[in-house]
């Protein structure tokens, strides 16, 4: 009988990471949303949902540590859990920076450098989370690869966008402006460069997922260096 719970308990922590992942990712959707629609609603929704994750993953946290202190798990165990250690505090700060786009949402009245798509990089952060996702839950070393790689495209997409509003602020013809107006395109193009670096960010957490979890199946290390 204490085996067959301590098995439930894993199998527990598994889908409860999964949910974890689910609550976050819908945080960023809303994130994304809010920031494309101007919507305050939405970003107060993404900065007051941030409570959930963080008790999500405190209790997630909790039972971690109890399972490495009461069970004293070894070779496939102790990686599963390992691994889903890691994962939460991965999740947690892509919550974070999900609560970063609805203060950025609050903060702007109006489009700046509309020629950068921030949906599309956006896009392509949530679907390398969903895959590393599904990679953790269904233990596909090959998934994780490809997050891995498409990371390289975010950050060339990151790497433009970053570039095109820096050259358009060069190109803008400052001295035609009061300092008033130059203060704000200022706090503009500063708040968009920020949110390019978290959308970023939030893709490299998707790696760090991808390589604990390739690290779990695989017991290899090769995408966490």
């Amino acid at each position: 009988m204490p085996r067959e719970d301590y098995q439930t308990q894993l199998e527990d922590l598994r889908e409860n990471v999964l949910y974890m992942s689910e609550v976050v990712m819908e945080r960023l959707r809303l994130g994304l949303n809010a920031l494309e629609q101007k919507d305050p609603e939405l970003a107060h929704e993404v900065i007051e949902g941030d409570d959930e994750v963080n008790e999500l993953y405190l209790s997630l946290e909790k039972d971690c540590i109890d399972l490495f202190a009461l069970q004293q798990p070894v070779a496939t165990d102790l990686r599963m859990i390992a691994a889903s250690f890691k994962i939460i505090t991965d999740l947690e700060r892509i919550a974070d920076l999900a609560v970063n786009l609805g203060e950025y949402t609050l903060e702007a009245d109006h489009d700046v450098f509309p020629e950068v798509d921030i949906q599309e990089l956006g896009t392509l952060t949530l679907d390398m989370l969903e895959v590393t996702m599904d990679a953790y839950a269904e233990e596909n070393p090959e998934d994780c690869y490809a997050v891995a790689d498409r990371d390289e495209d975010l950050d060339d997409l990151c790497e433009r966008a970053s570039a095109l509003v820096v050259r358009d602020l060069i190109e803008t013809e400052l001295e035609e402006n009061t300092e008033a107006e130059i203060e704000r395109l200022l706090q503009d193009v500063s708040r968009l460069l920020l949110t390019i670096r978290d959308l970023e960010r939030i893709g490299d957490h998707a790696v760090n997922i991808a390589a604990r979890t390739f690290y779990m199946v695989e017991n290899d290390d090769e995408l966490i260096y």
